[in-house]
């Protein structure tokens, strides 16, 4: 992309990453209606053109998007298509692009969340492997007059089980949807799109009462000191934390809160 779409594609990663910090908010749920719009768009090019064509109100094609797919999809959704409609695109196609990738970001990091990113982008790597060395696995899994059905059920033979299901669900939507991508490119981006979402590690933080600015930045410092690189805070409040925080980072717990020192305190007691 360049241009306008470059520039209206970093306003949506921002919305998106604003919209996913939230813990009340399904990333992939998220990502399974992202990529039901990005299906949409892909097959209705009138209305793809209607969306993005420059002639138009940005506010009028939001209230279009809204209008149109607001039944369908969570409101949180609509919300974000409808930001995007009201860029400005250099080409209608670089909508769906950023659609689709949006979906696949999703993805990547509700599994950042439950901590099993780095598991993801390794078997999307090793995915990538096994088909360049399978010259069958790799006719069927971009045989035309295969069905949708067909290559998804290949697809839970191979991986369903045996991956994260992050990893099954990125590379189905490749391969029964690849809008005219090679496998292998379409690998690669999405091992692309995985370093770059671990480059951004998360913080879970849980503490009693809200914390200040002040101490969200010491936090952070901190904590990107420890971790080597810039860390983003999620800040969620319980009162039963008592007092004090609780840090998350991927499957690294860090308990600073009261409660469980007390639970530690009776647990030794106990013993």
């Amino acid at each position: 992309m360049n241009g306008a779409s470059r520039e209206a594609l970093a306003a949506a990663r921002e919305r998106l990453d604003a919209l996913t910090d939230s813990t009340s908010v399904d990333a992939g749920s998220l990502a399974d209606e992202l990529a039901a719009v990005t299906a949409l768009l892909h097959r209705e090019v009138s209305l793809r053109r209607v969306l993005t064509d420059p002639a138009q109100a940005g506010e009028a094609k939001a209230e279009l998007a809204q209008r149109l797919l607001g039944a369908q999809i969570s409101g949180q959704t609509a919300d974000l298509v409808a930001g995007m409609v009201r860029s400005r695109w250099s080409q209608s196609r670089d909508l769906v692009d950023a659609l689709e990738e949006l979906a696949n970001t999703a993805d990547l990091t509700a599994a950042q969340k439950r901590g099993r990113l780095d598991n993801v982008e390794d078997e999307l790597f090793r995915f990538g492997r096994i088909v360049a060395s399978n010259t069958e696995l790799r006719a069927a899994l971009t045989n035309r007059s295969a069905t949708t059905a067909a290559k998804s059920e290949l697809l839970r033979g191979l991986l369903g089980g045996r991956a994260e299901r992050t990893t099954e669900r990125l590379v189905t939507r490749l391969v029964t949807a690849p809008r005219g991508r090679s496998l292998e490119s379409g690998l690669e981006s999405l091992s692309k799109l995985a370093a770059d979402r671990r480059d951004r590690m998360v913080a879970v933080v849980t503490s009693a009462v809200p914390l200040s600015d002040t101490q969200k930045q010491r936090l952070g410092a901190a904590l990107a000191k420890v971790y080597g690189r810039p860390m983003h805070l999620n800040l969620d409040v319980d009162p039963e934390v008592l007092g004090g925080i609780r840090v998350q980072v991927g499957d690294e717990v860090i308990n600073g809160s009261i409660a469980d020192r007390l639970e530690d305190a009776g647990r030794r007691l106990a013993s």
